[in-house]
């Protein structure tokens, strides 16, 4: 899931050219092409949870990773906020950076603490590690801006997240590693495995077990990409149902806006198998820049959400105005790509209405940042996906106020029927849409509470002039509400507020 926001500067939103003959034909979603196949049955896998005080709830993680640390701007660090059900409000929470006590380095500026958040029980001692980038993190002898990169846990246990060792340091000048980060057992020897990405192209892989020095005891190894296609997110999830997990990256090929596609690398016994392209036609490529992984249609394999929030290019067809998400059902096979349905927000029942570069106040941005949890607690994964350029009224005063969009899981995938939009102007969130609040830069559905029903966790950086905060949404058997929702900022967590951006990054 991507967590991670794909979202640009408000001055640096690229133009797109729009064919709006072919926007209509996203008013429904694609038919799947021919009967569906019969499937072998998935294997029974034990499903994961972001729990680091053993406590049986999921933990959530939000970076600042622009944060300030003992004045050192984009230093970044991490809030969590632990599960409680007694709700988000008087839930725990923990500040971390490079300045806690046992936290591998030191606070730097631009080191980007937190750039890539995930979570695994690497030393499985039964508790959940929280692995965290740093993708701008300069070491040894390194030039200031080098951009080597880190990759450190943070050890759970009992009294919650203590205790860190490094994982991995980049190689060399603008190594970046640490920039997308998951977790998995890829190999299916019941051991959590990391895969980080290394110069925006390759791929490392530690397989686990960990010991407590943060050593990969299964060894490492290096899928390398030796064209020019940089990873602009990346996920893990079984999405063959084989009890391995797979890996799914959204890449393009520098500086080239027309070549976004999506790569799939089944998990083996050996690691990840070489990467496949997924195409939805003949010869057409999945484009997008964000993507999670889970399971919607409740067939045991996990699917493929891909968000591409920015307008159309020639290349790609099925093209929408301020963005759109497509769906690809999973299969023993793989990702079926003759099975996508498409959404944007001039689909059926989908709120609001598709605006892009063309239109007076800009792209929405739709598919920021694509979730995959079970909302209403039917077992079909549903999806929250965020459009932070939304501009909620029609006077252009709150121009990138941002919105969320919630859609409903079925067994033929995502629905618009059912959608919900939320804002900071829905009843009962904290807060009020204003100009540039960017609210859904970065989404994430996570039961929280324990009740079986996913919480809807929402990040805005753009709120407060760039301070950022998060926002805890309550998942009901009729879906999200903002009854009884509740926000936060940096102040909170004993941040520093000013340019914070909290919120830009919420953890796979």
């Amino acid at each position: 899931m991507t967590s991670r926001s794909t979202l640009r500067r408000p001055a640096l939103v690229a133009a797109a050219t729009v064919v709006s003959s072919l926007v209509c034909a996203l008013a429904a979603p694609v038919a799947a092409a021919g009967p569906v196949p019969q499937e072998p049955a998935p294997r029974k896998k034990a499903v994961p949870i972001e729990d680091f005080n053993g406590d049986g709830l999921r933990d959530v993680v939000v970076a600042a990773s622009y944060g300030t640390v003992r004045g050192r701007t984009g230093a970044g660090f991490v809030t969590v906020l632990y599960g409680a059900e007694s709700g988000p409000a008087k839930a725990r929470k923990q500040l971390l950076h490079q300045e806690t006590p046992g936290v591998p380095g030191g606070a730097e500026a631009d080191d980007f603490f937190g750039g890539s958040l995930t979570t695994a029980d690497l030393d499985r001692d039964g508790y959940s590690d929280l692995i965290v980038g740093a993708h701008g993190e300069d070491t040894g002898t390194a030039a200031a801006g080098s951009g080597v990169g880190t990759l450190s846990v943070i050890w759970g246990g009992r009294g919650g997240l203590q205790g860190a060792a490094t994982l991995l340091t980049g190689s060399g000048t603008d190594a970046e590693i640490g920039r997308h980060t998951v977790a998995g057992d890829i190999d299916g020897d019941g051991a959590a495995d990391v895969v980080t990405t290394e110069n925006g192209r390759h791929l490392q892989v530690l397989s686990g077990p960990f010991d407590r020095s943060g050593r990969p005891l299964g060894g490492s190894d290096t899928l390398r990409d030796d064209g020019e296609n940089r990873i602009t997110d990346l996920a893990a999830g079984d999405i063959t149902g084989d009890g391995r997990a797979d890996l799914a990256a959204t890449r393009h090929a520098y500086p080239d806006d027309d070549s976004f596609h999506t790569v799939h690398w089944k998990g083996t016994a050996v690691g990840p198998a070489p990467a496949k392209a997924i195409t939805h036609g003949p010869s057409t490529r999945l484009q997008g820049s964000n993507l999670d992984i889970g399971d919607i249609n409740k067939d045991g394999y996990e699917d493929l959400v891909v968000g591409r929030p920015h307008d159309g290019w020639a290349s790609d067809p099925a093209q929408a105005a301020g963005g759109m998400i497509t769906y690809v059902p999973g299969s023993a096979s793989g990702p079926v790509g003759t099975r996508v349905r498409v959404f944007n927000q001039d689909s059926p029942g989908v709120p609001g209405s598709a605006e892009g570069t063309g239109v007076p106040y800009g792209p929405d941005q739709f598919g920021t940042g694509v979730t995959i949890g079970d909302i209403d607690g039917d077992g079909y994964g549903d999806v929250a996906l965020g459009v932070p350029l939304e501009t909620i009224g029609t006077d252009g005063k709150r121009l990138g106020a941002g919105t969320v969009v919630t859609l409903r899981g079925t067994r033929n995938g995502p629905t618009g029927a059912g959608a919900k939009l939320f804002s900071q102007d829905t009843a009962g969130v904290p807060g009020a849409a204003e100009r540039w609040d960017t609210f859904g830069t970065a989404v994430k559905l996570a039961d929280t509470d324990g009740d079986r029903r996913a919480e809807l966790i929402v990040g805005a950086r753009g709120e407060n002039r760039g301070e950022g905060g998060l926002w805890v949404l309550r998942g009901t058997g009729s879906g999200i509400t903002g009854k009884g929702a509740s926000a936060f900022d940096a102040r909170h967590f004993g941040a520093v507020r000013a340019g914070a951006n909290l919120g830009d990054v919420i953890n796979h």
